[in-house]
């Protein structure tokens, strides 16, 4: 999987959350920064190069949608985040997010918990 822009990044949540669409209609949910229409259909196209987004045909339209899911991407990027800025440690990750005050030890218990009773 190759690694994404973070533009490339927002079109894929919002192609997740559409499951399938047109241009037009991504771009109809782009909030902020909208990009020009021929744009965004590079940056699609981009998607579709990197393996992330296929197409269904409808004459000279092209509906896009994910080839790639949200949860293998999330994977994909927390173990390279893990990998990179954690030294392949979990302990590292739950240590700055307890000491960044990201995390309670209400959730800390629940996770403890949730390995406990593992099966």
């Amino acid at each position: 999987m190759q690694k994404l822009t973070n533009k490339e990044e927002e079109v894929m949540h919002i192609l997740w959350k559409l499951e399938k669409a047109f241009v037009k209609d991504v771009l109809a949910e782009i909030k902020e920064d909208k990009p020009h229409y021929n744009t965004l259909s590079t940056i699609i196209r981009h998607l579709e190069d990197k393996g992330y987004v296929s197409y269904n045909a409808y004459g000279k339209t092209h509906q896009y949608y994910p080839i790639v899911s949200k949860e293998a991407y999330r994977k994909k990027f927390m173990n390279t985040a893990i990998e990179h800025y954690f030294n392949n440690s979990y302990k590292n990750v739950v240590s700055f997010f307890a000491k960044e005050e990201k995390i309670s030890v209400e959730e800390l218990k629940e996770i403890i918990n949730l390995i406990e009773n593992k099966e």
